[in-house]
């Protein structure tokens, strides 16, 4: 986890000027032939599945306009390619992963005394799930009191 070390010394607050603009470069050995996706390389899987658990907000701060972010998700979700419409996720794991992460991260924010809630929704956005315009109805928006 060395390349992303510099995410894990920094306040939720600080991490978040970051909001889409951190690029990852996998340098992977392969035959020029080898036809695999990066997401189909069982080591760079497990690198980006353990790098997503220990940094939970890398999906925010990731480039959106070149990738990053969906080719991210691609190494944590079931998807198929095509050469016209680019990756396309299994909508269930899609939905799970997504809802998940915000429910996750919005706590997190919150707990910071944060509100980013427009920035998970474009992260959202990105990868092709709409968010309800009632999603955050009933959730907490302001930091859980302290003491007794």
């Amino acid at each position: 986890m060395e390349p992303l070390a510099p995410l894990t010394q920094r306040s939720l607050a600080e991490l978040l000027v970051w909001s889409g603009q951190v690029s990852l470069g996998f340098e992977w050995p392969r035959e020029a032939d080898d036809p695999r996706e990066l997401s189909e390389i069982a080591e760079l899987r497990l690198w980006s599945l353990r790098a997503d658990a220990l940094h939970p907000w890398l999906p925010v701060l990731l480039e959106r306009s070149t990738g990053q972010l969906t080719r991210h998700v691609a190494m944590l979700l079931p998807h198929g390619f095509s050469r016209s419409e680019g990756i396309r996720f299994a909508p269930e794991s899609l939905e799970l992963w997504i809802t998940h992460r915000l429910f996750l991260l919005d706590d997190q924010a919150r707990r910071a005394g944060l509100n980013c809630r427009s920035a998970l929704a474009q992260m959202a956005a990105v990868l092709g799930f709409e968010l309800d315009p009632g999603f955050w109805d009933g959730l907490p928006t302001s930091p859980p009191r302290q003491g007794p």
